[in-house]
C-alpha cells in the first residue's frame, strides 16, 4: 500500500503534526478536526480496518492505546475525558482504508454521537 496516505505518514513521507511515535504507531493532529482536540493514531503497518485484526496484532494494538492516552495527556484532555472512536467500513464513516483510532476530547460530547438512522 505504498500510496496509502496514513502509510505515507507512517514513512514520514507527508508532514503531520506529530505527538507520539515509535516504531509501531503514530499519532498525529487530524487536519480536519470534529472536536477542539482530535488527534489520529495509526500503526506504521498498514492493516485496511479492524476486520483484518487477528491475534497477531495484539502488540501493536497495544501501542496504539499507550499513544492515545499520552495524546490525551499532552493535549489536557486525559483528566476531563475523551473518546476513542475506530470506524471500521465506510456505513461506519471510514473514509481512509488504514486502521486508526481518533483522540477526541476538549469538550463535553454527545451520546449518541450521532443522530438515529430513520
Amino acid at each position: 500500500m505504498a500510496e496509502c496516505i496514513f502509510c505515507r505518514v507512517g514513512r514520514g513521507e507527508i508532514p503531520a503534526e506529530k505527538l507520539f511515535e515509535d516504531e509501531f504507531v503514530v499519532a498525529f493532529r487530524d487536519i480536519h478536526p470534529v472536536a477542539p482536540v482530535h488527534v489520529l493514531v495509526i500503526p506504521k503497518q498498514h492493516v485496511t480496518a479492524a476486520w483484518e485484526i487477528d491475534q497477531s496484532h495484539g502488540f501493536m494494538l497495544a501501542r496504539m492505546f499507550i499513544a492515545a492516552n499520552d495524546a490525551a495527556t499532552q493535549t489536557g484532555i486525559a483528566e476531563s475525558g475523551y473518546r476513542l472512536v475506530i470506524n471500521a467500513g465506510p456505513d461506519a464513516g471510514q473514509s481512509v482504508d488504514h486502521l486508526h483510532l481518533h483522540v477526541l476530547g476538549g469538550q463535553r460530547l454527545g451520546w449518541p454521537p450521532f443522530p438515529p438512522a430513520e
